[in-house]
């Protein structure tokens, strides 16, 4: 039973063994949001709307389906007792060698490959959905605008698989679990700088008095790509899963390019006034 430290997509923590399984060294490894979610403790500025109204659908029902299960599974599992908290993160976290076959599935009727998608609907605690939901309301129902509900669900669940195969290539012996939905949620950030790089999203910068600000997307989004570079290149310690929220970007940037109405320029959104 793999038993190394959780790595969260948004929030670190350590798991702790399980009773009654072998000691192992935990393995620590690179975690994939913070504080504010896809950005972290550390997001100079938070966003709280953004002034880009949608055009093809009245209301983003997959976007808000999406951030009710979250939260639904989040009232779930922390409602249980903790040994069987940490057990789910376990069993639906996404643990590499696990996925690698080198390890056999904590659940036999589960297929490993599963896991690369059932790790982005677990959250570790309130901090860490809240961020994640927020980032997910303010940019997803554009995303799903652009593209239309079925193709959205698609992209939707392709960001979280490639966000951890991305995590897991740069991990590939990683024996904690990868949960959070920070690697899909960075996807449809990556979406939306290559679709809305000029929308207009208030932020409430984090200085000593904390103001609302108008920014672009492509300001506010580009500061958080490169915070996630710039921890990487430092080597950062923390269970944050930086690799995950780099390839969702990336794979949100390029699936959007496919996946985008055609009345959808690239690289155009709402403009400043």
């Amino acid at each position: 039973m793999p038993t190394g430290s959780r790595t969260c997509c948004g929030r670190p923590a350590a798991i702790p063994r399980r009773p009654g399984t072998p000691s192992e060294p935990a393995r620590r490894s690179p975690r994939g949001h913070h504080a504010f979610s896809p950005g972290g403790a550390r997001l100079m500025f938070l966003p709280i709307f953004d002034e880009n109204p949608k055009r093809h659908i009245k209301y983003a029902v997959v976007t808000y389906t999406l951030i009710a299960i979250n939260v639904l599974v989040f009232l779930i599992t922390v409602a249980l007792p903790r040994d069987a908290f940490e057990t789910a993160t376990i069993e639906f976290g996404m643990i590499p060698i696990v996925v690698r076959g080198l390890v056999a599935p904590p659940l036999a009727w589960l297929p490993a490959w599963a896991n690369l998608e059932t790790y982005a609907f677990l959250h570790i605690d309130w901090l860490h959905l809240l961020s994640n939901m927020l980032f997910l309301w303010i940019f997803g129902d554009n995303i799903e605008d652009a593209m239309g509900h079925v193709r959205y669900i698609f992209f939707y669940l392709a960001c979280a698989a490639l966000a951890a195969l991305i995590y897991l290539a740069f991990n590939p012996m990683g024996n904690g679990p990868l949960i959070g939905a920070s690697g899909a949620v960075a996807g449809v950030m990556g979406a939306y700088i290559v679709l809305f790089p000029h929308a207009r999203v208030i932020v409430i910068a984090r200085i000593w008095i904390p103001v609302p600000l108008p920014l672009p997307a492509f300001w506010m989004l580009g500061v958080w790509v490169l915070m996630q570079i710039f921890y990487l290149l430092i080597g950062s310690t923390e269970p944050v899963a930086w690799w995950a929220h780099l390839g969702g970007v990336v794979a949100g940037a390029l699936l959007a390019t496919i996946l985008k109405r055609r009345d959808v320029p690239l690289w155009g959104g709402s403009l400043p006034r």
